[in-house]
């Protein structure tokens, strides 16, 4: 699922544009997020590509979807 990264004045953005949805990520598996997984502010949990830590944002990655249906 496309999942787009993006920073804002209140911390990382998730928007996920097959679903019209931005939620603040309010969890982080890495500080430097990639090949971890994040946590959006409504539970849903996306497991993120490996990347260079250096990776500037805003980018939209390819995520997984943890648990439950899209």
């Amino acid at each position: 699922m496309k999942l787009m990264i993006r920073r804002t004045d209140k911390g990382l953005s998730g928007y996920v544009p097959k679903k019209d949805l931005e939620e603040p990520i309010v969890e982080t598996e890495r500080e430097t997020l990639w090949g971890g997984w994040v946590k959006l502010k409504n539970g849903w949990v996306f497991d993120l590509p490996e990347m260079a830590a250096d990776t500037r944002l805003p980018i939209t990655v390819n995520a997984r979807k943890r648990g439950g249906d899209e």
